[in-house]
């Protein structure tokens, strides 16, 4: 008669680790990945392209929470491959935190990732006909605050029929490099869920983002597209379902079409209150699309919302663009290159070009990225001495993957959680 009791208890505990959200603020499919928290924690110590203590170490094996020691630049030669269950918590980097610059990352097969607040800038350097960011396979990932730029071929893209329950939140996907200039494919099939919300496209030619399948793209802005267009509908055999809601499109030096393109009878969308301001002003004054298919670039417009895992808040279009611009990307400290992106935005037309090299003005490379003081961390557990007598850890105790106060999250977790404000999300 006792083991009933144990194993209602038992389902109840799996139940509840498979509902926690993957940090406060997760949205989205892809809103309970489980990152590291059943493994270890790696904490990077240096710069390096490669060996102990650098990035790349810390993603090559599963079941890890990495934290960094130190800020600044990494330059890396070949791509980087993550493995399974993986968190990389770029927040926890002293100084401007931490930009990857010179080739790509596949997170092809990385389930139940966490990436945030990270910078991905590929470059003329990268692997010819490759992304900044691949995923073409794999689930129940999500990223937050990253900010990815200069793809060789898409910028970020999700390419993949089984890659699903993925999110890409609160970031900014920028100027793949010319001739391509991709922001990304986003194409699964039905049943395979994306999410992007309160995202940034800027300063890509084309597929802002080129979606199939299950979709569900809410409160993003897209800035200075090209003749390629903003958001393509399909534009391919196998159905889509998507909801587009919220959004903004504003037009910048570059945009010659229509913000939808390419929709077909095949691509099935319910459309809301989205906005485009196409005069190029200087002002953010744009005008509601009327709910026209025509309007859509000629997709299946459909009555319903379809029931997709929503925001907790949708906000206005308007209301997008502002928070796009206070916190999109990795703006816990912003770079000069989103600080340059962010200030062409918030020129509402008037400022923005395509790139085909990031070395050249207006962007002249990734700049400087301050790497701050290391703290003490007496134990090597990767949170700094004065944070644990804070969060009631054990300064002299290996303890970070503990969970002291019991709400699901390892104490590191906690740490690199806290040092994100509230209004972030």
């Amino acid at each position: 008669m006792l083991l009933l009791p144990f194993f209602w208890l038992l389902a109840l505990q799996i139940q509840l680790a498979a509902a926690l959200l993957a940090f406060p603020g997760a949205e989205g499919f892809g809103r309970n990945a489980i990152g590291g928290r059943q493994g270890s924690v790696y904490v990077v110590t240096n710069l390096d392209d490669s060996g102990t203590g650098s990035l790349r170490d810390a993603v090559s094996k599963p079941d890890r929470i990495v934290v960094f020691a130190i800020g600044g630049l990494i330059r890396i030669k070949d791509r980087v491959v993550v493995s399974k269950r993986i968190s990389i918590l770029g927040q926890t980097a002293p100084g401007d935190g931490i930009t990857v610059y010179g080739n790509g990352w596949s997170f092809s097969n990385a389930d139940d990732t966490i990436v945030r607040y990270i910078r991905f800038r590929m470059g003329k350097s990268g692997a010819s006909g490759k992304d900044a960011i691949t995923i073409a396979s794999g689930s129940n990932m999500i990223f937050d605050h990253v900010s990815v730029s200069w793809g060789r071929d898409e910028t970020f893209s999700i390419s993949g029929s089984d890659a699903s329950n993925i999110t890409i939140q609160n970031s900014i996907i920028a100027q793949g490099l010319e001739t391509h200039s991709c922001g990304g494919l986003i194409q699964t099939s039905v049943g395979n869920g994306i999410s992007l919300f309160r995202n940034l496209y800027i300063d890509n030619k084309t597929r802002n983002p080129k979606v199939k399948g299950s979709n569900d793209f809410t409160n993003n802005v897209v800035y200075n597209w090209g003749a390629g267009g903003a958001y393509i509908a399909g534009d391919s055999d196998g159905l889509s379902e998507a909801n587009i809601i919220g959004n903004y499109f504003v037009s910048g030096p570059s945009s010659t079409v229509a913000a939808f393109t390419r929709g077909n009878a095949q691509f099935h969308g319910y459309v809301e209150k989205n906005f485009v301001d196409s005069n190029k002003d200087g002002t953010l004054n744009g005008q509601e699309l009327g709910v026209t298919s025509s309007n859509y670039g000629g997709l299946a417009l459909q009555s319903r919302k379809f029931s997709y895992p929503a925001p907790s808040k949708i906000l206005s279009a308007t209301d997008a663009a502002k928070y796009v611009q206070r916190f999109a990307g990795a703006s816990k400290v912003r770079d000069v290159v989103d600080t340059r992106l962010i200030s062409e935005l918030t020129s509402w037309g008037v400022q923005g070009q395509l790139i085909s090299d990031e070395n050249n003005n207006p962007m002249t490379g990734p700049g400087n990225v301050a790497g701050g003081t290391r703290a003490t961390d007496s134990d090597a557990d990767g949170i700094p001495d004065d944070v644990e007598k804070k969060i009631g850890s054990d300064a002299t105790k290996n303890d970070a993957m503990a969970d002291n106060d019991g709400n699901g999250y390892a104490n590191v977790e906690d740490w690199a959680n806290s040092l994100i404000p509230e209004s972030y999300y």
